[in-house]
């Protein structure tokens, strides 16, 4: 009778760890909470923490960086420099130190160089006096803009492209004081493809408005694989150098170019500013490639959007546009959703990134990249 009743108890028993661990198995509360926290949702947006590496904040109204407070965000405003693009240079690190002291806990920036007398002899002492009175105020990093490479031009009339040997000195100048190049080289491929033959949206609108700007009509300038040859080249004679190509390095078209770049170049990364579309036109037929390069190289992209704020937009908009434009990233990121943007014809999936891959993304590989865009004491 006590045998038979052992039995009973450990047949009994048996089947309740079945039953237990069936459940544990597909419905255990546990696991679906350790899910649930292995990926972030919408409702996270306002709650973590994240840096927009390249933005552009032309104005000392404050409007723009308290909005990146309410969405969590810090900044990283970056000058240039172009004749036809205004302000210059020196206006914009005006309105980048104003900022920066105003909200010492949110925004950072990146200074620039000319190019304006770049044939004359004391270019280059010029160049190092500016960069050096830029660090002094707080410059955290260099852009490096496509002037060079696609406008500059030398005495004798030819273009200059960035591995000129002109520019070594200040690059070695830059590398000497470890401070990151943010580096602008080239357009995307589209500016140089027939209208009907690009990508995205916005490409064909704007060079189908400014033709001027767009190198398939100007076949005497450097083709695109000129602009992505010198920069490789300049990257080869300065390997210390460490490097953001900015737009996805101007190679947004293919994950597959990036990635080799990436591979060969170990001190370079990649901000998204305004190609994160072009990301979203190759998941419609390649998710899985567009998704497994973002866990590859989780720790050499950098979350950007490239927002320029003037001062001159009505600020209720401006808020709004901005606010939209990091909801709608977040959500291409971190969700497994259909989305639409305006400048992909179609849909396409999101990305849905594990949170560790988010945090990189967005928060820690700014500051490993750009070295002081975190203050101290956070």
């Amino acid at each position: 009778m006590k045998i038979f009743m052992r039995f009973n108890y450990s047949a009994a028993f048996a089947l309740l760890f079945f039953f237990a661990s069936c459940s544990q198995t597909k419905n255990s509360p546990s696991e679906k909470n350790n899910l649930e926290q292995a990926y972030y949702t919408v409702d996270d947006f306002k709650a973590v923490e994240k840096i927009d590496v390249h933005v552009h904040v032309n104005t000392a109204q404050p409007d723009f960086i308290q909005l990146a407070g309410e969405d969590n965000f810090r900044l990283l405003t970056i000058n240039w420099d172009d004749v036809n693009d205004p302000p210059p240079m020196e206006v914009q690190q005006e309105f980048a130190i104003q900022q920066l002291k105003s909200f010492p806990d949110r925004i950072a920036y990146a200074t620039t160089f000319s190019i304006r007398n770049f044939n004359n002899d004391d270019w280059e002492e010029q160049t190092m006096a500016y960069l050096k009175n830029s660090f002094s105020q707080g410059a955290i990093a260099v852009k490096i803009y496509k002037v060079i490479g696609m406008s500059l031009r030398d005495k004798s009339g030819k273009l200059v492209m960035i591995d000129d040997p002109r520019f070594d000195g200040v690059i070695d100048f830059i590398v000497e004081n470890n401070i990151p190049v943010v580096g602008h080289l080239g357009e995307p491929k589209n500016c140089w493809l027939p209208v009907e033959q690009m990508t995205i949206r916005g490409d064909k609108s704007y060079f189908g408005e400014h033709p001027e700007y767009h190198m398939y009509l100007h076949p005497e300038f450097p083709t695109y694989e000129a602009q992505i040859e010198a920069r490789d080249h300049m990257l080869e004679k300065h390997p210390d150098l460490k490097f953001i190509g900015v737009h996805l390095g101007s190679l947004e078209w293919s994950i597959d170019e990036l990635a080799k770049r990436l591979d060969k170049f170990p001190n370079m990364a990649v901000d998204m500013a305004a190609r994160i579309p072009h990301l979203q036109y190759q998941a419609r037929t390649n998710w899985l490639g567009v998704h497994d390069f973002c866990i590859k190289y989780q720790d050499r992209l950098l979350y950007a959007t490239d927002i320029v704020v003037n001062g001159s937009e009505d600020p209720s908009a401006m808020k709004k546009q901005a606010h939209d434009t990091w909801l709608s990233d977040w959500k291409f990121f971190t969700t497994d959703e259909m989305l639409q943007a305006a400048e992909v014809e179609g849909e396409f999936k999101g990305l849905k990134l594990p949170r560790e891959v988010i945090d990189k993304i967005y928060y820690k590989n700014a500051e490993k990249w750009l070295p002081g865009i975190i203050k101290s004491n956070h």
